[in-house]
């Protein structure tokens, strides 16, 4: 006679087994229809489950996250129905929830077109409205093996031949189509109906490329249709802020086959770098950081001490000279301690903040690369504080402070603030844990910063504070953390000298506020869609003459802006003038300048703002007052 709790507190009283939907029916006919799935216990399982005993029940539906991702996979499943239907020789293999969708890899004798998007999309509605009922079902692993060979599904054998022989493994069948999964599904294929598929791409079976490649379908599913017009309408719009086209576009930066994963910045694109660096530099200073440099090659006897070599080789770069081992720094890390480590160091010195823009090099497989965003060689604005246990809660609030001045900065003002908890492996006590992780929250706290906690995300050798940053469409990006590092300066040999002359290993706090440089600068450009801010242009003023009769007065101007530091360029083409203001705004520059008779005889410039807005005619001082104040004030 199981009783069930609900998470309202109250109780449902049953004389025999009942399952989730009929819990479900016993409340509602509403919460029955709505029904995806249930979490028996803290377990996610299907409607179908049959709750024996005693249970915690939670009903979910397409309003709870759990519910959404279910509806990815379960269309996944649909996908792959689909392409078995118009298809039938080719072969499934795995179709996994990513973020925002799904995707399904197959096998086929020849590449899936745009037109084949379009019949597979329409088979998945028509399956769909068939409302069929998705079963699970428990197998005898090699009988399900042999049932997949014989229908030449031999990819999908395989995943289940590498699953222990004393295993039963689930199959869920939905009207002709079963596959291979631990579930749980949604109970009927009606409950799919906001859904589309979005593109092919290449991927090797096991994702090594010494196997076959294979066909990936991506797709994404949503609960209402809204959700799914809002999303398409987001991805429209990024295609639009693409960083790589505009890069192109606005003369910033390129990349070639000769350099994968690396940048050739233009004069344009350095410029916007330098406005960055620069400004972070400042945060440096202002924050009481040393600024450093170290090598970019180090010999392989450091990053084993470090535990890079055996842990991370294969995404470093790595060379020989003279019977020497060498690797291409990943990180700056190792190169901040022995730069600690060269002195002898006292209590009394501690906090120590250490700041670099430190190239990193890391071995991405070409297939991971995208534009600027993902790139082997790229620069970080890292910093390592060393510090004592005690220190740790007020360099994390002076931290936060200024990481949230920073992104305000440069425009993003709604940010994620997430705290990574200790993983299951890991190294270190227990109670230096907890010491660290309730400074975390205490210096969150003090900021009165809203967070959320992820058990068992952080790093194996410390909590940390991961945040994320909303664009300007939605999307959210990682860039900022501060981690407590309470194992690599011991590993390294660093220590100071404590209050009572004992030798003492410091607490390393890594931090980075824009991270990489190239990636920050790539989100950048998409979240302005190319239009940066004045302060931040690589062109802030174009001045531009109506005939040749005005170059030497132009010339006066530009050098007038040019000695306030204001980034200016002169367009003195014999060319209609319409011609000019069209061309420099769709180079996205912030103000033209245009000169023409009544300008130059009355010592000023005709201002027209980014957007067509005519300020009208400006005296040459009132102009340049106009772009200080808005630089100054990074608008």
């Amino acid at each position: 006679m199981p009783v069930i709790r609900l998470p309202d507190g109250s109780e449902r009283v049953f004389d025999h087994p009942v399952t989730v939907a009929q819990v479900a029916a016993s409340i509602g006919p509403g919460l029955a229809k709505a029904a995806l799935a249930g979490t028996v216990n803290g377990t996610l399982v299907d409607t179908s489950y049959t709750i024996e005993n005693d249970a915690t029940l939670s009903i979910v539906t397409e309003k709870d996250d759990e519910g959404l991702d279910m509806i990815r996979h379960s269309t996944a499943h649909l996908l792959a129905y689909a392409v078995k239907e118009l298809f039938p020789s080719a072969q499934v293999t795995i179709g996994p929830v990513i973020e925002d969708g799904f995707y399904y890899d197959f096998s086929y004798e020849r590449p899936f077109t745009p037109e084949d998007l379009e019949a597979i999309e329409k088979k998945m509605t028509e399956l769909a409205r068939l409302d069929e009922v998705v079963t699970r079902e428990e197998w005898v692993r090699d009988d399900a093996v042999q049932f997949f060979k014989d229908q030449g599904e031999h990819y999908k054998a395989e995943i289940i031949a590498s699953i222990p022989s004393n295993e039963n493994i689930s199959l869920y069948r939905e009207g002709k189509f079963i596959d291979l999964c631990r579930g749980p599904h949604v109970p009927n294929t009606g409950k799919l109906k906001h859904f589309k598929l979005m593109k092919v791409a290449g991927a090797y079976w096991r994702g090594n490329s010494n196997n076959e490649m294979l066909q990936r379908i991506y797709g994404t599913a949503w609960t209402k249709k809204e959700d799914l017009a809002a999303y398409l309408h987001r991805l429209e719009e990024a295609e639009k802020r693409d960083h790589r086209k505009l890069g192109k576009q606005l003369d910033l930066f390129h990349m070639q086959d000769e350099a994968p994963g690396l940048v050739f910045w233009h004069p344009k694109g350095w410029a916007l770098w330098q406005q960055v660096e620069q400004y972070m530099r400042k945060v440096y200073v202002d924050g009481g950081y040393q600024e450093i440099r170290c090598p970019q090659i180090l010999d392989r006897k450091l990053w084993e001490k470090s535990g890079h070599w055996d842990n991370y080789k294969e995404n470093m770069f790595t060379t020989e000279s003279e019977k020497r081992d060498y690797a291409l720094k990943p990180m700056n890390c190792p190169g901040h301690i022995e730069v600690f480590k060269s002195d002898l160091r006292s209590y009394r010195d501690l906090p120590m903040r250490y700041g670099e823009f430190g190239a990193c090099h890391r071995n991405e497989s070409s297939g991971a690369l995208h534009g600027i965003m993902r790139v082997r060689g790229f620069t970080q604005d890292d910093g390592h504080i060393f510090c004592t246990e005690d220190q740790v809660q007020e360099e994390v609030t002076r931290f936060n402070q200024v990481a949230m001045q920073v992104y305000a900065d440069f425009g993003f003002n709604e940010i994620n603030v997430k705290l990574a908890l200790r993983p299951e492996a890991r190294l270190g006590t227990d109670e230096t844990w907890d010491k660290a992780e309730d400074s975390l929250r205490a210096a969150l706290k003090a900021c009165g910063v809203q967070w959320t906690e992820l058990p068992g995300e952080g790093a194996f050798y410390g909590p940390k504070i991961e945040y994320h940053m909303k664009d300007s469409i939605g999307r959210s990006w990682q860039c900022g953390t501060i981690q407590v590092d309470f194992q690599l300066p011991g590993r390294l040999g660093a220590e100071y000298v404590a209050e009572d002359n004992s030798r003492r290993v410091p607490v390393m706090l890594h931090r980075a506020i824009v991270g990489s440089m190239e990636r920050f600068i790539g989100i950048l450009i998409e979240n302005h869609a190319g239009a940066m801010p004045l302060w931040l242009s690589p062109v802030q003023v174009v001045v531009a003459t109506i005939t040749e009769a005005h170059n030497e007065y132009a010339h006066n101007v530009v050098q007038m802006l040019k000695k306030q530091g204001i980034r200016v360029e002169a367009d003195l083409r014999n060319e209609k003038i319409n011609r000019k203001i069209r061309e420099h705004t769709m180079q996205k520059t912030p103000y033209i300048a245009v000169i023409g008779d009544a300008e130059r005889d009355a010592n000023q410039v005709a201002v027209r703002l980014r957007g067509n807005e005519n300020l009208g005619s400006l005296p040459v001082d009132q102009f340049v007052q106009r772009l200080l104040g808005e630089i100054n004030s990074r608008v």
